[in-house]
């Protein structure tokens, strides 16, 4: 688990069509910083979740793709900044 003083945005990027660090970190340093830092703890929560459903043998194929793929997908909005109020200030 992550301390308090480690980075909120040490995560791989590379998978994000639209990662934008400026934006993030103005984010972190702006009024909605503790939401923003609350998103980043659920989109870790939902990888750990998503590796969780890539391992079960006990479902459909396909539907588990789609499944881990929406719950990646959620995380990746997140860390980009997506679910932020409009008005950063």
């Amino acid at each position: 688990m992550r301390q308090p003083d480690d980075d909120p945005l040490d995560f791989d990027t590379s998978d994000l069509e639209d990662w934008d660090e400026e934006r993030a970190r103005t984010a972190l340093d702006g009024v909605q910083g503790p939401l923003y830092r609350n998103h980043l703890r659920m989109a870790v929560k939902l990888d750990e979740w998503a590796a969780a459903e890539r391992r079960r043998t006990d479902t459909d194929a396909r539907y588990k793709a789609g499944y881990v793929q929406a719950l990646e997908d959620m995380a990746a909005f997140l860390r980009q900044t997506y679910f932020l109020p409009a008005d950063p200030d």
